[in-house]
């Protein structure tokens, strides 16, 4: 039986057909946790730094004398335990990149998807309906279906009245259907899509071709 996305308020038997292909894919939890590792690692700019104790600015005379003053004995002041003292492990730049590639990617996206599509947090919007910004109007499309929850909202090109009727819903997160990611959709409790952005998904996570390859 081939998956289906309901469309909200485009009443009970309105439904739109999703590919099996895609929205069938079955769960690779390593595969989508690898996948939202370099995603999330993708977005951290690696430039946090501190000085080590061979590079504070610090005197190496020794404080005061070993014996004599009745105070403790003392060391270098550059340790990390002193004030204006270098830090122990200090972070340094560093790149966070994990490498995953294409083929995973889109298994990954896939996963995803099909989670979305067989647990039933899947579900289509029609942005025609948004002749103007209306968040009220898009409070009531999600009423029932994404009360209280985590939700994303996918749209396409020339879908902004919709994009501005959406994002001012707390809880509810909008973004286009070229930045969506893996992080993103695994994210969410639940996914509202366009048709043109579950198209678009599809197009991005589906099998690569095997046209034109020598069995």
């Amino acid at each position: 039986m081939a998956a289906k996305a309901h469309v909200l308020g485009g009443g009970k038997s309105s439904a739109i057909d999703l590919d099996p292909d895609v929205f069938g894919e079955s769960f690779h939890e390593p595969l989508v946790h690898r996948a939202v590792v370099a995603e999330l690692n993708a977005k951290r700019r690696g430039t946090q730094s501190a000085l080590t104790r061979g590079e504070v600015s610090m005197t190496g005379a020794k404080a005061w004398r070993q014996k004599g003053t009745g105070r403790a004995r003392v060391g270098a002041l550059s340790v990390p335990h002193r004030t204006g003292g270098g830090a122990a492990f200090a972070p340094k730049p560093r790149g966070y990149t994990v490498k995953l590639n294409r083929k995973e990617r889109r298994r990954a996206l896939r996963a995803a998807l099909s989670v979305h599509a067989s647990r039933g947090t899947l579900a289509a919007v029609d942005p025609a309906s948004f002749d103007a910004p209306s968040t009220k109007k898009a409070a009531q499309v999600l009423a029932g279906f994404a009360d209280g929850v985590r939700t994303l909202v996918v749209l396409y090109h020339g879908e902004e009245q919709a994009v501005l009727s959406f994002r001012n819903i707390e809880g509810v997160s909008v973004l286009h259907a070229e930045d969506v990611g893996v992080s993103d959709v695994i994210g969410a409790a639940r996914l509202v899509a366009s048709r043109a952005a579950i198209d678009h998904l599809a197009k991005v996570a589906a099998k690569p071709s095997r046209e034109g390859v020598a069995a």
